[in-house]
């Protein structure tokens, strides 16, 4: 799914820097936040851009550091103010794009989801006719609840290196600008089914 149109790119990143210089990095942030983070554009992508707007002149490049700072030219400003009505249909079209993003996300999400409920469910089932099968004699009980105290510690283990990996990402999408609405989302989708899948194979109460 195309984001952008021929020259819309461009357009864009001069009214990023409308505001003020910016980082090749916070302005691939900014693109990124503008789209929920449904679409991240890669440097390959944005720095080339720059290069040609430097180029025409509609750009200037200094050094701030080790980093890379550019800057609107009065000519930049010349050429956005021209096309502002076409930035304006812009917006507009960005707006429909981050919705159609969204909803593609959702549905891969929920397609993701439906399966692995019904892979769980399905290994649920042979999990039960294969204990009803089994029906372990009091001399292998013991054994038994050995064996489902490990397992019980090898799913406690997973549990907490899932949950560590996970605050390790959000760390650092604080980083990157923060949290986006649809991640939250996700999250939420997806440990409501996990939840759900996980607890459809314990024992009844």
């Amino acid at each position: 799914m195309a984001v952008f149109a021929h020259g819309q790119l461009r357009l864009y990143l001069l009214s990023l820097l409308e505001a003020g210089p910016r980082h090749g990095y916070e302005l691939i942030t900014a693109l990124s936040d503008r789209f929920g983070g449904t679409y991240r554009p890669s440097a390959g992508t944005v720095y080339p851009r720059l290069a040609r707007l430097e180029e025409e002149g509609l750009v200037e490049r200094t050094a701030a550091g080790r980093k890379t700072l550019y800057t609107l030219t009065r000519r930049g400003r010349d050429e956005l103010e021209a096309h502002r009505a076409e930035l304006s249909l812009l917006e507009h079209e960005l707006a429909r794009t981050v919705r159609d993003l969204a909803e593609r996300v959702r549905l891969e999400v929920a397609g993701s989801m439906a399966g692995m409920r019904a892979d769980v469910a399905a290994a649920a089932q042979q999990a039960r006719a294969a204990a009803r099968a089994e029906r372990p004699d009091d001399t292998g009980a013991a054994a038994g609840r050995q064996a489902a105290r490990a397992r019980r510690a090898e799913v406690e283990a997973e549990l907490a290196a899932f949950r560590a990996d996970v605050r390790a990402a959000l760390r650092e999408a604080d980083a990157r600008g923060g949290v986006s609405a649809l991640t939250a989302d996700t999250v939420r989708t997806v440990l409501a089914t996990a939840r759900a899948a996980i607890t459809a194979t314990l024992p009844p109460r």
